[in-house]
């Protein structure tokens, strides 16, 4: 299965942090299954890490080589990507949610037919198949 990580799982995998909740190490363990993260991610990480570098510790530069180093694999926001994020429904009781790092790794995932892994308790109320949340 393709897995694309949104960024905070990203960063607790590439840390091996106790918040990466056991259901997504294993996923991300498994052979099987190809892990990728998007180009979205490091640039959100570039974005916080400019503006409050105490408490985003790492940079974009560093993000990608610690993903390199770890053999996942990147996925560039592609035309595709952004004509997906006007497919994106979400439920009309939903709570609120404005994050447009969350909202194109969502279109990418759909687009591409990957499964965005995610602990964001937002992100399930898009009610799309593509959706993880552990």
């Amino acid at each position: 299965m393709k897995l694309l990580l949104d960024t905070h799982i990203l960063l607790w995998a590439l840390a091996d942090d106790e918040k990466l909740p056991m259901a997504a190490r294993a996923l991300i363990l498994d052979e099987s299954n190809e892990i990728m993260f998007s180009v979205a991610a490091a640039w959100e990480v570039a974005i916080k890490h400019s503006l409050k570098p105490d408490q985003m510790l790492v940079g974009a530069k560093e993000l990608l080589g610690f993903c390199d180093a770890a053999g996942y694999e990147a996925l560039p926001v592609q035309a595709r990507h952004v004509v997906a994020l006007e497919e994106l429904r979400r439920a009309p009781d939903a709570r609120p949610h404005n994050d447009p790092f969350d909202r194109i790794m969502i279109a990418q995932a759909k687009a591409d037919g990957m499964m965005l892994l995610t602990h964001d308790t937002l992100i399930p109320d898009y009610q799309e198949p593509c959706i993880l949340w552990v």
